[in-house]
């Protein structure tokens, strides 16, 4: 029999951070590496070094380009990681303009708080910076889907279509003769942008996204609502601000915006599209048509709706322009991006309406502007909140609690266990008595830096 440990490094109790750790007698794996996000103190983890020897990692498998999958990648070489960081070619695209991005955001927040002073820190220091970025990017190495990746004599894998993001999977990794499925965040069936995912036919050990866990996406009429609230911001010669992710959900919105002006559902106000990774995403859109379901006419004409902001002198002008408008601004949860420029100087006004279009993690901005916060802390000052704050959570690119139940239902097998990650504590919960009562399955829900030890 082999030992086989796995460390849950991240994604364990909470949703974010991203990371699990396969000791194995043949290679060390990485399953993703993500930053944590949100509440300080699961931000503050982030400049921990890692409770393991880094330096021993063989190889990192990526299942897809999110920051919390994603982040942690050039710190991990900071300690010591020489090995490659595989993953499908788009997916590694989207990864190269996240931390790229990421360095740049980090090393202009570091440098605005020791010229203004509110850091709590001598000397306020980025999480890396761009060399270090740029120095991680070397390690990428590219896997078409469905290849069987052999990394030594009984451990192999493949990635499998996920939906979710463009160049999104899961992993099927067999070691020992024992299949272990990593499911990265799982997609939705019904996705205006992309196909349903794939699903696991056979899984030992599933390691399971639990984000909407205990819930289920509602119906919503987005057209009616997005019409509604652009009506309301011609009526009041207002903004309609929106913040979001710059990966597949900005390209939905500018797809269902575009898709509502064709069909009279909306008039021709302008729509300013300010996200400079989002504006790289849309690159790789055009990079890789394969892995997505948008035809090459339909996606100029999308782009050529729209004015693509590129510098920040144009979002001043933005901002300075008198007519009713809307922004789709990064990033998603209000953490950091072009957004917060925008609101600084409109969300004081009550003419101003901000659209949330997805998840809202603990600790974050646009949580508060969710649950009703009557000011927003902005790079150490106070901005209060006088502007209209709406949710479409229909949007999401997470599959919910049916959709998940969905997932795992071509199964032929039980699983010997099932590890409930990416969840906060209510939907691991409540996630983990539904597939008890459904499926008879018994889960675990591991703890940050829990060991598993496994004999195969």
């Amino acid at each position: 029999m082999k030992k086989v440990s796995i460390k849950f490094l991240g994604a364990s109790g909470t949703v974010t951070g991203s990371k699990f750790y396969i000791e194995t007698p043949e290679i060390n794996i990485l399953i993703d590496c993500g930053m944590f996000q949100g509440l300080k103190e699961l931000r503050e983890i982030n400049w921990e070094p890692l409770p393991i020897d880094v330096s021993k990692i063989d190889v990192v498998l990526l299942t897809h380009g999110h920051l919390d999958h994603t982040g942690y990648l050039p710190r991990l070489v900071k300690e010591g990681f020489k090995g490659s960081i595989l993953a499908t070619e788009p997916t590694l695209a989207i990864a190269r303009i996240i931390l790229l991005d990421s360095a740049k955001i980090q090393e202009e927040q570091a440098k605005k708080a020791n010229e203004e002073g509110y850091s709590k820190h001598p000397v306020a220091l980025p999480f890396y910076d761009l060399r270090e970025a740029e120095n991680t990017i070397k390690l990428f190495s590219g896997c078409k889907k469905d290849d069987w990746i052999k990394l030594s004599e009984n451990i192999r894998f493949q990635f499998k279509y996920n939906g979710h993001i463009i160049g999104s999977t899961f992993i099927h990794l067999e070691m020992f003769e024992k299949v272990f499925v990593f499911s990265g965040d799982v997609g939705r069936l019904n996705d205006e942008l992309l196909s349903p995912p794939e699903r696991p036919k056979w899984a030992d050990y599933l390691f399971l996204e639990s984000t909407y866990g205990n819930k289920l996406h509602p119906e919503e009429n987005i057209t009616e609502i997005l019409s509604g609230l652009i009506q309301k911001t011609i009526n009041d010669r207002g903004t309609l601000i929106i913040p979001s992710f710059a990966v597949e959900r900005l390209q939905l919105l500018m797809y269902l915006l575009w898709q509502m002006y064709k069909k009279n559902k909306i008039p021709n106000i302008p729509i300013f599209i300010d996200s400079p990774m989002g504006n790289n995403v849309l690159n790789v859109f055009q990079q890789y048509p394969d892995w997505h379901n948008l035809s090459m006419n339909e996606f100029e004409a999308m782009c050529n709706h729209v004015t693509i902001i590129t510098s920040y002198a144009d979002t001043w002008k933005t901002i300075d322009d008198p007519r009713p408008k809307i922004v789709i601004a990064g990033s998603g949860m209000v953490t950091g991006g072009r957004v917060l420029t925008y609101l600084k100087q409109l969300v004081d006004e009550p003419k101003t309406n901000v659209l949330l279009v997805g998840y809202q993690a603990e600790g974050t901005r646009g949580r508060q502007l969710l649950e009703g916060t009557h000011e927003l802390k902005i790079f150490g000052k106070y901005y209060p909140v006088k502007a209209n704050i709406h949710l479409i959570e229909s949007l999401s690119a997470h599959a919910d609690q049916a959709e998940l139940l969905h997932w795992i239902d071509d199964i032929k097998n039980v699983p010997e266990q099932v590890y409930l990650i990416h969840g906060e504590p209510g939907a691991l919960d409540a996630f983990k008595v539904k597939i008890r009562d459904t499926k008879g399955w018994e889960c675990h829900i591991p703890k940050l830096n829990e060991t598993i030890d496994l004999w195969l």
